[in-house]
């Protein structure tokens, strides 16, 4: 294997404006304070907007009154968005009241992530250390939720669904805690505690005080359940045992789905499967995977700055080598393994502990009520009973596990009476549909996304009932940019924003995940949505094989093909 050493493969970085940013910081705390303290202006400095994502925020505004605002002569109505750092997505009852009552105090919603996370919106400035404190005080924190660092780490945790959750979910716990960020700044400016002490210096023996280029991402899944879609992460580990024990894991590595429209050379990208690893090397085989991309990230350009670029750059099978160099032993072949699907599972389910899990559909992760829906308050009144804890999804689901079996019953009441569950008239398609946030508040968004989807949804259950697909499961999946947060390039129909109200449209990926989706057709109106829909869906009931899934359907007859054809003439 050739040393790589300043050449075409790892070039001498013109830093961007980022990494001067974070090289000036003094490990993450730049003027934060002073931001903070700034009684004039509900924003903070503008390095520090990029400093604050390493705390677990991000500044936002209100764009549906952004022109509004500025004809008044009024700043932007700021806020800020904290996402909470919740490895597994598992949070007790208590937990959960206290997330509940931070939402009321200082926040305009609750919110589960496609991460597995909680997200806070609408806080104002002066509220942000309170309800930094709120979630310190709940055992919590946001740090290293959001910035150039290793994010939440995924993980399937319904124990009803597998005995090795237990051991996949310490493991999680294990990454997150191991690649956390050991600057003191996050205590200092959010909880009031002065560390460093005799002049002593932050140290980040794992990050350096650059930290890496780009986010990074990791999430683990237990076959034949890819709930967490390991394939679209920096590294994935799917799990293998034997009989009831957690031996090890197969690790993927260079997925990513961020693109940008106006800069060639980006693109989503699945996770390439590299080897198996023991279930005790696993922390130090990640810990390398990560120094590597700090080495040799690029950290010029961020829009070409993931691990799936490295890991092009400079070739699988190189990159394979710095690893296995690093490491001082070779990864093993990787073990055989099975994924069925992508999506949640739903109801009952029963663990070998004896205990039960119970899988609840939450629409697009927003917690809150709605006429003849209490979702928040009936929530609340689960988690008063202090007889389960609360796992979050990768799908913006919502489990109840660890539940007696002497207890289902009232909590079943409870359910039942704010008209949480069951919910019997959910399409195949709409229990599986994820959709990010986008307008009013992300920053990136070019149209709608998780305040449109359901409504779009309930014109696509017109044409399922009409063709009797209304039971069947079909992944859809809508963002409002196409940075890629609502995974759409896992969709089977993926909708992209590219201006408002007009999307482009994606077919064809795998039902479990391990099959990206194709550009089939470009900025289309609803309307124009709805008409290739009421052609596709009726050719899909009527001329699918058997247990065909609609992705596997579109690659089988070539309908992107047949269109790029039409498209020609």
């Amino acid at each position: 294997m050739a040393d790589i050493i300043d050449n075409e493969i790892f070039p001498s970085w013109n830093p961007s404006d980022v990494e001067g940013i974070k090289t000036r910081s003094n490990f993450l705390r730049g003027s934060l304070e002073e931001s903070l303290n700034d009684i004039a202006t509900g924003s903070i400095a503008e390095d520090d907007t990029q400093l604050i994502k390493f705390h677990g925020s991000y500044q936002q505004t209100d764009r549906d009154l952004d022109v509004e605002r500025k004809q008044q002569k009024l700043e932007p109505l700021y806020s800020f968005m904290i996402r909470v750092r919740i490895p597994g997505g598992v949070a007790s009852a208590d937990q959960w009241v206290a997330f509940d009552e931070i939402s009321k105090d200082h926040s305009n919603t609750l919110k589960l992530t496609t991460r597995q996370a909680f997200q806070f919106h609408g806080v104002i400035k002066r509220n942000l250390k309170n309800t930094m404190q709120g979630i310190n005080d709940a055992l919590f924190d946001s740090i290293a939720a959001c910035g150039d660092v290793n994010r939440n780490v995924m993980c399937t945790t319904n124990e009803g669904l597998s005995p090795l959750v237990p051991a996949a979910y310490q493991m999680s716990k294990d990454i997150s805690d191991h690649l956390l960020p050991r600057t003191t700044a996050y205590h200092e400016i959010w909880l009031n505690q002065k560390l460093l002490v005799d002049g002593r210096q932050d140290e980040e023996p794992i990050y350096g005080k650059t930290y890496l280029p780009r986010k990074f991402k990791i999430a683990i899944a237990i076959p034949p359940y890819n709930d967490t879609d390991i394939f679209s992460n920096d590294i994935g580990l799917i799990a293998i045992g034997k009989g009831d024990k957690l031996e090890g894991f197969n690790v993927t590595i260079g997925g990513g789905l961020g693109m940008t429209f106006t800069e060639p050379g980006t693109y989503p990208r699945l996770g390439d499967v590299v080897g198996y690893v023991p279930y005790e090397k696993t922390l130090e085989v990640i810990e390398e995977i990560v120094k590597l991309q700090r080495d040799y990230g690029n950290r010029e350009n961020r829009k070409k700055a993931r691990l799936k670029y490295t890991l092009d750059r400079l070739g699988p099978a190189e990159f394979k080598g710095l690893l296995e160099k690093r490491l001082g032993y070779s990864i093993a072949k990787a073990k055989s393994y099975k994924f069925t699907s992508n999506g949640d599972v739903f109801g009952w389910k029963k663990a070998k502990s004896g205990k039960w899990s119970l899988g609840l559909f939450i629409e697009h992760g927003r917690v809150r009520d709605e006429a003849g829906y209490e979702l928040k308050t009936g929530l609340r009144k689960v988690a008063d009973l202090k007889k389960c804890d609360f796992r979050l999804t990768g799908n913006q689901g919502l489990v109840l596990g660890g539940i007696e079996e002497k207890d289902k019953k009232e909590i079943e009441a409870v359910l039942k009476e704010f008209s949480i569950w069951p919910k019997k008239t959910l399409s195949g398609v709409r229990k599986h549909a994820i959709a990010c946030v986008a307008l009013n508040t992300c920053t990136m968004a070019f149209a709608e996304a998780e305040r449109y989807l359901p409504s779009l949804i309930d014109k696509i259950d017109e044409i399922l009932a009409e063709n009797d697909l209304t039971n069947d499961d079909i992944l859809i999946r809508m963002t409002g940019c196409p940075n890629g947060c609502g995974r759409p390039y896992l969709g089977e129909i993926g909708f992209v924003g590219r201006s408002l109200g007009k999307y482009n449209m994606y077919l064809g990926a795998g039902f479990s995940g391990e099959r990206l989706n194709t550009l089939y057709k470009e900025t289309l109106s609803e309307e124009e949505i709805l008409k290739e829909l009421k052609v596709l869906l009726p050719r899909y009931a009527k001329e699918r094989e058997k247990g065909e899934k609609f992705g596997d359907f579109v690659g089988r007859v070539g309908i992107i093909e047949h269109a790029k054809e039409i498209d020609h003439i």
